[in-house]
């Protein structure tokens, strides 16, 4: 759990999500979900949300991605749009724009893309 200063704590442990596309599931069209969502393996497409989103450690995700709050530990590729906050790890790899009310980058990610913070 990463406990933010909005006293609203992102869940980060696989119990906790509704929903987890495991590491060996390679997956491509378009997501939609509206509870907390993981994914551990590959993704190309589309994510569209209105709940949580993490991208695990080992995760690569070639998307364009909307959801309330993303959490990148893994690698993304394409544009993500967090209502409330998009953070990125130390292990998390961002190659895209990124546009938020609030967005963390942890020493040791790496960004390459234009931010935007914004109240959406």
């Amino acid at each position: 759990m990463f406990d933010l200063k909005d006293g609203t704590p992102f869940e980060t442990e696989e119990e906790e999500f509704d929903t987890v596309m495991a590491s060996d599931i390679s997956f491509t069209g378009t997501i939609r979900f509206a509870k907390p969502f993981m994914i551990k393996g590959q993704m190309n497409g589309t994510i569209d949300a209105t709940s949580d989103l993490l991208i695990d450690t080992n995760a690569e995700v070639n998307a364009d991605i909307k959801a309330d709050r993303v959490l990148v530990r893994g690698k993304v590729q394409g544009d993500i749009r967090g209502t409330k906050l998009v953070y990125v790890t130390s292990t998390g790899s961002v190659n895209g724009d990124i546009t938020s009310r609030q967005v963390v980058l942890e020493p040791g990610s790496t960004f390459s893309g234009k931010c935007t913070m914004t109240s959406l």
